[in-house]
């Protein structure tokens, strides 16, 4: 009886310790709270004859600590059809577009924080949306970003670009035909060092209006390319940007 009592008690003991929570480390994490965030910012642009498809990666799980593995993403598209026809949810409505891995990034150019991708196989007067999923080392999927869709139009033809320097800037003329579709909202300006190609991002913060823009910005004794872009607005309040133009050159003249 004695020798029960010493083997059989401590084990109750244990057990009631364990059911008290004796041991707890914290509440369990959901294996579902240690994928990437998804993503929130995902846009689409039409630039010339493609769309150019723009994210942020995240920098929290699901679960909202900080994110260490990410690895890359997979891009998916689906054609819109006739609200009659059209449906988000089914199995077989999006394909995979691309997939990014960030040691290697094909077809995908990186601006600061955002990830670029142009997408080239379109028609015209089609509606395309996307959605993005971000994925880890351990090749976990987050769940859908934010769905963002743009409808395919004749863009703007490009503008005819001149370049003239002088001694307190670089003057840029230029001209273009209006858009067959929307209305023409100006111009972008797109400007870097000669030999070295041009930026993703315009030199001007919103579409310059006039035929002529004066650069009074660059550094004396370097060359600049310069590239413009026709800006055409659309009904819905969507711009789209014309292929760029040809290419010239300027750069301040020393003074005499």
């Amino acid at each position: 009886m004695t020798l029960t009592r010493i083997t059989v008690l401590p084990l109750l003991f244990c057990l009631f310790l364990a059911a008290a929570g004796c041991g707890k480390r914290g509440a369990l994490i959901r294996p579902e709270a240690l994928v990437p965030a998804p993503i929130t910012d995902l846009a689409a642009t039409q630039r010339g004859n493609f769309l150019q498809v723009s994210w942020s990666a995240p920098t929290k799980e699901e679960g909202g600590a900080r994110l260490k593995d990410l690895a890359g993403f997979v891009l998916f598209r689906r054609v819109v059809l006739p609200s009659s026809q059209d449906c988000d949810t089914c199995p077989e409505a999006y394909t995979e577009r691309a997939r990014v891995g960030l040691d290697y990034l094909k077809d995908v150019t990186r601006a600061g924080n955002r990830y670029l991708f142009d997408d080239y196989d379109l028609k015209a007067d089609q509606t395309y949306q996307y959605k993005i999923r971000s994925v880890s080392t351990e090749g976990t999927e987050s769940r859908d970003s934010n769905r963002t869709r743009r409808r395919v139009v004749v863009p703007p033809l490009p503008p005819v670009l001149e370049a003239a320097s002088s001694p307190s800037a670089v003057v840029l003329s230029f001209v273009a035909i209006p858009p067959e579709q929307g209305k023409l909202a100006g111009y972008n300006i797109y400007r870097g060092e000669a030999g070295k190609g041009l930026p993703l991002s315009p030199l001007n913060a919103t579409p310059v209006s006039a035929n002529v823009y004066e650069d009074k910005t660059p550094q004396i004794g370097v060359t600049y390319s310069y590239s413009v872009r026709s800006v055409a607005l659309l009904p819905g309040g969507e711009t789209v940007e014309s292929a760029p133009s040809n290419v010239a050159e300027g750069s301040l003249q020393e003074r005499d």
